[in-house]
């Protein structure tokens, strides 16, 4: 079983402040957790091709692609804007 001191130095690690009640409630709590780990340990996995997920996962990109716009939609656009400067359009600040 975890000692008191350990719980005060992980405790003291994650900056918490622990009464004696719930100290003794993380003895316990984290105890169990160590326990099962070590039960873990006892599996035999040698025989276990090591994943990173369950199911093959494949990262599929499509090739880039440049493709060539007409301006004239932008111009259009900048054209009918109420207020602008050059060729950007001018708002409200949002912020």
């Amino acid at each position: 079983m975890i000692s008191r001191e350990e719980v005060k130095h992980i405790a003291k690690l994650a900056r918490l402040g622990l009464t004696e009640k719930e100290i003794e409630k993380m003895r316990k709590g984290l105890s169990s957790i160590f326990n099962y780990f070590n039960k873990l340990k006892e599996v035999d996995v040698s025989k276990v091709e090591a994943t990173s997920h369950t199911i093959l996962v494949e990262n599929i990109l499509r090739e880039d692609q440049v493709k060539k716009f007409s301006p004239e939609p932008a111009d259009k656009l900048i054209k009918a804007a109420p207020d602008k400067k050059g060729r950007h359009i001018k708002v409200k600040a949002v912020l």
